[in-house]
């Protein structure tokens, strides 16, 4: 099915302007049923919502999941309501029961809007700009999935072809994460997105002056988008006509993205609360409400008052949606006749399985040798590049340092970009020195589904991300971080570059896998257990962040119970273990020298590597003891960052060798030294902890 766009007028009818009236009047009742919300932007974008959901976009309500569909990301998440209610009238499966229940225990209408929580919701929004940069991810999905599967079809005739339309709000465009998101759509030229945003001037301290005085749409100008702006009817509405046809003109342009400036009132058409801060974050009043329905031509005695007729139109949508689903399947299955090598690849990939002996290509490191993790990472991601073509990334401007470059002849680059290795269809993402947008677009790109994506920066720089990192935990996607220079490992660029609290910040995150491998094994293990973890079925899926140092460490043998979590490295020898070393990353090799010295003295020492926490929380109890038995008090663990992870695991008699203050600029080797990370160090605090069992 193409997805050219035909310029036609826009059809409006009485029920149309009236469907959209009512979803302004569901918005102000459910805020007022509940007594807190945001109803003004639902009230004044609601032409906006209802033009794309009715008029503009190909979805399906019945399948809300059908992969030819065009997406929608409420970017402005505060005004949720004004994607409930089009969900609502479209059919997706809200009802009005569902609007009664607004921001209330167990309701499917949350205060912002949740993925995996409401039929119809592409993604968690509320944290503002996220969702802009969802958008970018999207977009950016689209095309490489595009390139997956058809990429010699002509602009427009691809049943991978579909627009990403996002609606944004003065604070989304305030947070330096949507300028991050915009200039990378820009520089890529995603001609497949279209950003519609409310001009309304008001934020919550009042009118934008408070804050704001650049020029949005020359910035975006700036960006390289193809801007129009659509001015309100005389009366202050949105004009449907007039956004109709600006929709029609972006997707006319498919060589940028383009960016709609909405100019809208707050709370329109209310007679005392439109345009102004009150509207945007508290409910209205009874009388205000009250007002407002006499306005509109509603019964100010009733609530949630939807016509019969009004209902029966919106629906109308679960039959475009059945039309325009089979007309597209035919072309869904002309593409699968004419390529079935690509269908067979396409429906391996949309199931999330791996293919055939995939895992033979992930190397085994010899035992012995010296290998930063970093570096491991990046043999393991070229080695799985060519089995897994679903599989692209790269980095926030630190590739070499990162090692995330898994196709050096391929970079995901516009057509006309200078560069001799550009391919709109690429393999290496160069997201830039972007690493909050990078999180969110990768967090987009996910949700879009049929890729996997990484991303990798310093570890430190983590703090740019944990936002977007936070909403890949609460979405369960499977998103994976590639984080390197973990520790003061990294030396001499000091405590500003050198990551402290950073493992235990990061493990704070409920549902988020933070795995920081001992060698170079333990990261190839680690990174087949991500892809072994990765589901299409993101209800239980969760993200990853490998933790990878800078450094070269020894390399073990390889142990498949890595993938456990924790496991014993090396054994007690000469008795039962009279204590424990848990040691991650590159402490690991410290506490393996700490046992050769106490076991040179008679002491049989127990070394466990405990590359994730997580995953050995998710063990039973049974092998969690076996591990670390109950019987031995003594322990020790070993982490070149805060001790928070480490006090659980420990006891009342064991100790924690850790790093309770910012590094220092040195010599890795020496700050080591200095901080007390050293075999001799370690062996001396496993007697304390011996002691202290013992007493």
């Amino acid at each position: 099915m193409s997805t050219k766009p035909t310029i036609t007028d826009l059809e409006w009818t009485e029920l149309d302007q009236r469907a959209v009236d009512t979803a302004r009047v569901l918005a102000a009742d459910a805020v007022q049923k509940v007594g807190n919300g945001h109803p003004g932007t639902a009230m004044s974008l609601a032409p906006a919502a209802y033009t794309l959901f009715q008029k503009v976009m190909r979805h399906d309500p019945a399948d809300a999941n059908w992969v030819g569909r065009d997406r929608f990301v409420l970017s402005a998440g505060h005004s949720s309501l004004t994607l409930y209610t089009q969900l609502y009238l479209a059919g997706f499966g809200l009802e009005l029961d569902d609007l009664k229940a607004f921001r209330t225990w167990g309701s499917k209408t949350p205060g912002h809007p949740e993925y995996g929580h409401t039929t119809g919701v592409e993604t968690t929004t509320g944290p503002l700009g996220q969702g802009v940069a969802n958008a970018v991810g999207m977009a950016m999905a689209s095309r490489y999935e595009r390139g997956l599967f058809d990429p010699e079809a002509p602009q427009g005739e691809s049943p991978f072809d579909h627009y990403i339309f996002a609606i944004a709000g003065d604070g989304c465009l305030q947070e330096g994460i949507s300028a991050e998101a915009s200039s990378m759509a820009g520089h890529q030229k995603l001609g497949n997105l279209i950003l519609l945003w409310d001009d309304n001037h008001i934020s919550i301290e009042g009118d934008t002056e408070t804050a704001v005085s650049e020029d949005t749409v020359k910035r975006y100008e700036a960006y390289g988008w193809h801007v129009q702006r659509v001015d309100p009817k005389p009366d202050g509405d949105l004009d449907p006509h007039a956004l109709y046809n600006a929709i029609a003109a972006a997707k006319a342009v498919t060589d940028r993205p383009s960016f709609i400036a909405m100019r809208s009132i707050i709370a329109w058409p209310a007679p005392n609360a439109q345009g102004t801060e009150a509207a945007h974050g508290s409910a209205l009043g009874d009388d205000e409400v009250a007002a407002t329905k006499r306005v509109l031509g509603f019964d100010p005695e009733k609530t949630f008052e939807v016509a019969d007729e009004v209902l029966a139109h919106t629906r109308e949508a679960l039959d475009r949606g059945r039309e325009a689903k089979a007309a597209w399947e035919k072309t869904y299955q002309q593409w699968r006749d004419a390529n079935a090598g690509r269908a067979a690849e396409f429906d391996r990939i949309a199931a999330g399985e791996l293919p055939t002996g995939w895992e033979e290509k992930i190397p085994v490191f010899e035992t012995g040798t010296s290998l930063a993790t970093r570096a491991a990472s990046g043999k393991v991601l070229q080695a799985l590049g060519p089995v897994l073509p679903e599989l692209w990334g790269g980095s926030a401007d630190l590739a070499g340092s990162n090692n995330t470059t898994i196709d050096k002849t391929s970079s995901f680059l516009p057509a006309g970009n200078p560069l001799p290795e550009a391919d709109p269809y690429g393999r290496t993402v160069h997201f830039g020195i972007r690493e909050h947008s990078m999180a969110a677009e990768m967090n987009g790109i996910t949700l879009h589904g049929n890729t996997r994506v990484y991303g990798g920066t310093f570890l430190v720089f983590s703090d740019y991300m944990r936002n977007s990192v936070r909403l890949s935990s609460l979405m369960h996607i499977p998103v994976t971080y590639v984080w390197t220079h973990d520790s003061i490992g990294l030396g001499e660029d000091g405590p500003t570059h050198q990551p402290v609290e950073h493992l235990a910040s990061l493990r704070a995150i409920p549902g988020f896998n933070l795995v920081r491998p001992a060698d170079a094994n333990e990261t190839a293990i680690a990174w087949r257990e991500i892809q072994r973890r990765w589901t299409k079925d993101f209800a239980k899926g969760a993200p990853h962040g490998l933790a990878l140092t800078r450094q070269g460490v020894p390399v073990y043998e390889p142990n498949d119970d890595a993938a456990k979590g924790g496991y014993v490295l090396f054994e007690a020898e000469g008795g039962d273990a009279e204590v424990v070393l848990i040691a991650t990353g590159s402490e690991v090799h410290v506490a393996v020298e700490a046992r050769e010295q106490l076991q040179a003295d008679g002491v049989p020492t127990r070394v466990v590597s405990m590359p994730s926490v997580e995953w050995f929380e998710e063990q039973d109890q049974g092998y969690r003891e076996s591990v670390l038995p109950p019987s031995v008090k003594a322990r020790v663990a070993v982490e070149a960052g805060i001790g928070l992870t480490w006090h659980k695991y420990v006891g009342d008699a064991g100790r924690i060798v850790s790093l309770e203050h910012f590094g220092a600029s040195a010599d890795a080797k020496v700050l080591f030294r200095e901080f007390g990370f050293t075999a001799e160090n370690v062996a001396a605090v496993a007697r304390e902890s011996i002691a202290a069992a013992r007493s």
